[in-house]
């Protein structure tokens, strides 16, 4: 997850439903960023995404809330400020400085955590 989901998700934390506007008020990022980030983390089963009728004419509402099982499993840092980052070995490739195309510069071969030179 990255930071703007993680900024959405903290949002949620409380349980309680949100519409749109409301959700833009508290973050600190643009309409259309979390339009998109709302959207990824409804597809990820994250976020609910219900429609209320309206109560004249216009468009439904759309309300956002958090079902109680992503409260629970959210990887969201309690305190982010600490600069604590956990990456799956397995995505330590993406941003290794010594791997190129599945061979690692440093160990001459492929890499594995036991040995892996990123990895202290």
């Amino acid at each position: 997850m990255d930071p703007f989901d993680n900024s959405i998700l903290k949002i949620f934390r409380d349980g309680k439903p949100r519409e749109f506007q409301q959700i833009l008020a508290e973050v600190e990022f643009s309409h259309n960023t979390l339009r998109i980030h709302l959207d990824k983390l409804a597809e990820r089963g994250l976020i609910n995404k219900n429609k209320q009728p309206a109560k004249g004419p216009g468009r439904p509402k759309i309300i956002y809330s958090t079902p109680i099982s992503a409260l629970k499993s959210s990887t969201v840092p309690l305190n982010p400020s600490m600069g604590v980052v956990t990456l799956a070995f397995s995505k330590l490739s993406q941003v290794c400085r010594f791997e190129k195309g599945g061979f690692c510069k440093k160990v001459r071969g492929s890499c594995s955590d036991r040995i892996c030179p990123q990895i202290r």
